[in-house]
């Protein structure tokens, strides 16, 4: 009988690594039956792109939908938002995916988005003015953090499957967040913007016709019982666990406020696995981009404005996030990522197509900073940072201190540009002391291969 293979893909950067197209990848290459979903929720963005043209940019299906088979499996903890997922499904019909709520399963536990989480999010946001934390604005920090603060109105995918309730916990959470917030906004020109979403708050309606779209999709697809996760995860063949973000976004190991609200790390998949009953070795799998990116506010040492010009069709400066930026290659956040993610079973490296049309990416050896010895590490010759310290576990404080750090940090850089694809790969086997496995040399799995050993 064969055996049931696990993997995870987990982002070592700030996002924008290349999952996507990894697990469409893996999916065909290993003819993996499931992609796991098992943190973050609607706010990912991983985008797949076919040879034949077709392009689809995954939120919260897993990134296989368009291998004809593969499931998707939304564990909890994922935070879904019904409505959303919806949408992407005609999305994936129209992109000749058929009908992907066939092969979806999602979690009866996981926790909900609804309209009200995603305007007070996007309230939260507006307040914060210049100050914003990057949010994607759709809810998913509000919906995990309203459920701390009031876990008597959180909200499960198996509640919308009895109206009655949904829309008690829905009132509920309308008032409370209401409460919230004042009529005006503290930053003026965003008045506008923050009246739309005041409304939503105000409107004792929308409730009710939420909950009418979202039956659509309970009836569809019923909340599934912890016996159906169990045997998707222990069917025989590949079972891909597809992070959302990246390890430096983390909600604990990241530069706290510019975080996400969701663990990127082995111990994740595993809770994951184990909740099922599934303790086969997992193979952890980091993944980076050959250069660095991040969306909105928080530290990017190695900014370049210079580099606007690779190209980025799938992601832009407007909306919630904010600017997307691009860095040169960084060993000083590659070290803190391996740091903080654990031990891993190898390296998958994106966008390595890229130095056939820039030569001047440069590789950061370490930071020019003042301070922070408390902080960081330096090299003993050149007195440069060389290593961030992480801080005790969930102390924001010290985490915050680190991006403070980072923001004030002046990159240092090797001699010579990068030479070619092939120099950064033995770069980075050389700093990490990984295998990169397979990289991509363009946006589509057929632009994928392995990397000789």
């Amino acid at each position: 009988m064969t055996a049931t293979r696990l993997v995870s893909l987990l982002g070592l950067g700030f996002g924008d690594c290349g999952k996507g197209l990894f697990t469409d990848y893996l999916c065909r290459l290993w003819e993996a039956h499931t992609v796991v979903r098992f943190n973050g929720g609607a706010q990912a963005g991983h985008n797949v792109v076919l040879p034949d043209g077709r392009h689809h940019t995954f939120s919260q299906f897993g990134a296989g939908s368009l291998v004809p088979g593969t499931f998707t499996l939304l564990a909890y903890p994922v935070i879904v938002h019904p409505t959303a997922l919806l949408v992407e499904a005609d999305y994936l019909r129209r992109a000749g995916a058929g009908d992907a709520l066939r092969r979806i399963v999602i979690d009866a536990r996981c926790r909900v988005t609804t309209p009200f989480h995603q305007a007070a999010g996007r309230m939260r946001e507006l307040q914060r003015g210049p100050a914003a934390h990057g949010s994607c604005g759709v809810g998913v920090g509000e919906t995990a953090g309203h459920g701390i603060a009031h876990p008597e109105q959180l909200l499960r995918y198996a509640d919308l499957a009895h109206p009655a309730k949904a829309l008690a916990l829905l009132d509920a959470m309308r008032l409370t967040l209401r409460a919230e917030f004042a009529d005006t906004c503290l930053h003026p020109s965003s008045q506008a913007a923050y009246q739309a979403e005041l409304a939503v708050l105000d409107d004792a309606t929308i409730g009710a016709r939420w909950l009418e779209r979202t039956a659509e999709l309970t009836r569809r697809v019923a909340p599934a019982p912890q016996q159906r996760i169990a045997e998707r995860l222990h069917k025989p063949g590949t079972v891909l666990f597809e992070g959302a973000q990246g390890v430096l976004l983390d909600e604990w190991r990241g530069f706290h406020p510019h975080t996400t609200w969701s663990t990127i790390h082995p111990a994740a998949v595993a809770d994951v696995a184990a909740d099922a009953g599934q303790h086969a070795r997992i193979e952890h799998l980091g993944i980076l981009r050959s250069y660095m990116t991040r969306h909105g506010n928080g530290p990017l040492p190695t900014y370049d404005a210079r580099l606007t010009h690779l190209p980025e069709p799938h992601n832009a400066s407007d909306g919630w996030q904010g600017q997307f930026r691009r860095g040169h290659p960084d060993a000083v956040l590659l070290r803190y990522a391996l740091e903080v993610a654990g031990p891993l079973d190898g390296l998958l490296l994106s966008h390595l197509d890229v130095f056939e049309r820039e030569r001047g990416l440069r590789w950061c050896t370490g930071y020019e900073v003042e301070g922070g010895f408390s902080l960081a590490r330096r090299d003993p010759v050149s007195g440069q940072l060389s290593a961030l310290i992480p801080g005790a576990a969930r102390d924001l404080n010290h985490q915050e201190q680190l991006g403070r750090l980072l923001a004030q940090a002046r990159p240092r850089y090797a001699d010579a540009p990068i030479s070619g694809a092939a120099e950064l790969v033995r770069q980075v086997e050389a700093l990490t002391g990984l295998p990169v496995l397979h990289g991509s040399y363009g946006p589509t799995h057929a632009d994928a291969r392995a990397i000789p050993q």
